[in-house]
């Protein structure tokens, strides 16, 4: 019976490659003259560390850019909250890994609910569409693309 798998994986060696490209655009910036600002990769986490709020709020928006260049899909990225610690700022940004469990839950919804062919079955951290037809499957994945579900999927293993 044909199927495919739906995982979420960002490959973590990009995101140090980004890491690095981004701290060297920090150190080429005017507006970073003479400011501690820099960015640092660390147990599949990015923290970045500034002055001030404003220049985080630049720093994040150089970072995406940099991700953007090496095709890391940004809707991925989890920016937590910002944390002051004396003169300095920091805040971390986090990678969604795998699909989390709500999210699996609304993808089976939406398939279910698409009265496509197809059964969704959730096997941890990824999903498994299997279905009778090629095209139900092809149709099944249009879907997915389609909707929102706030990260980035792809699809795996598609068997005839």
């Amino acid at each position: 019976m044909p199927s495919f798998d739906v995982v979420s994986e960002i490959n973590m060696e990009e995101v140090r490659n980004a890491t690095e490209n981004a701290n060297r655009e920090l150190s080429t910036r005017f507006d970073f003259r003479g400011v501690e600002a820099s960015f640092e990769y660390k147990d599949e986490t990015v923290l970045m560390v500034a002055q001030a709020e404003f220049q985080l709020q630049q720093m994040e928006s150089m970072f995406r850019g940099s991700c953007a260049k090496r095709n890391i899909d940004t809707s991925a990225m989890d920016v937590k909250p910002m944390d002051q610690h004396g003169k300095t700022c920091r805040q971390t940004i986090a990678f969604k890994q795998g699909i989390e469990q709500p999210v699996a839950k609304k993808i089976v919804k939406v398939i279910k609910d698409s009265k496509i062919k197809v059964q969704a079955a959730i096997q941890g951290d990824q999903l498994r569409v299997t279905g009778k037809k090629r095209d139900d499957l092809q149709q099944a994945m249009a879907l997915i693309k389609a909707e929102d579900f706030g990260q980035p999927f792809q699809f795996n293993n598609f068997r005839d």
